[in-house]
């Protein structure tokens, strides 16, 4: 708990202070540098939304009041709709939004594989520095948490449950919507999700978002010369063969 202790201050004050210094320092720069894990341009609200230190009601109309909010307000719209379909969907954590992707032939469970991506020792910079920060935090970046994602259930074919499961027991931001709304948006099995064919690479990845090395030398020093769990362009011809029986199951 000690990186939890350094990260963290619980409380409404200091969410309210933290409203406060997004609106006046990073609000301007969201649009542009939210993508970057480095550059620090999230609100890093949303364990205070989780926990009800802050409500949504509050950030929208304060921020709602700031120029060049729209982008934020949008994300917070996402955040309500995940609530809005886990409330017409109760199974959200456990079943697949799209019925066809019931038929999606999950290999059986690799443990080791598993355990790197935990433990953030996949080989792949991007990938482990987010595990390190999750380990360390209970936080990671949500550019990250879509890379994250996206090589554990389409690069080593781990079913998005067991991914779900640890963010649930990892992240202090983790609810019963947005969190597993998200790792289905990411599979392709929820609500106006991405396609599945949509694969992360983590090393694109990287190169756009973490061009300098900040964020993963930040995290993981060194990871660079760690070999690779899995070859990226044989695991991705991997799932999209896979995925072939999910577009031969019918439509719920």
């Amino acid at each position: 708990a000690e990186g939890l202790r350094e990260t963290w201050m619980p409380g409404e004050p200091a969410a309210r202070t933290r409203l406060r210094e997004f609106l006046a320092e990073d609000l301007g720069r969201y649009d542009q540098a939210r993508d970057s894990p480095a550059a620090g341009a999230t609100s890093r609200l949303s364990p205070r939304l989780r926990w009800g230190e802050i409500s949504p009601f509050t950030v929208w109309h304060e921020a709602a009041s700031t120029e060049g909010a729209g982008r934020f307000l949008s994300e917070l719209g996402w955040r309500e709709f995940a609530w809005h379909t886990l409330y017409r969907f109760p199974e959200l954590a456990t079943k697949n939004l799209r019925a066809e992707f019931d038929a999606f032939p999950w290999p059986p469970l690799d443990p080791s594989h598993l355990d790197a991506w935990q433990r953030g020792r996949t080989g792949i910079p991007l990938v482990d520095a987010g595990m390190a920060e999750l380990w360390r935090t209970g936080y990671m970046h949500n550019r990250v948490r879509m890379v994250t994602a996206s090589f554990l259930v389409k690069n080593l074919l781990i079913d998005w449950r067991r991914g779900e499961e640890w963010f649930w027991d990892t992240l202090v931001d983790a609810d019963e919507a947005n969190n597993p709304f998200n790792w289905q948006w990411v599979v392709g099995s929820g609500a106006d999700a991405a396609p599945y064919f949509r694969i992360f690479n983590p090393e694109l990845q990287r190169e756009k978002f973490d061009p300098d090395g900040v964020y993963t030398r930040r995290w993981v020093p060194g990871a660079e010369t760690r070999g690779p769990l899995v070859d990226l362009r044989l695991s991705r011809q991997a799932a999209l063969d896979a995925y072939e029986q999910v577009k031969r199951a019918p439509s719920a």
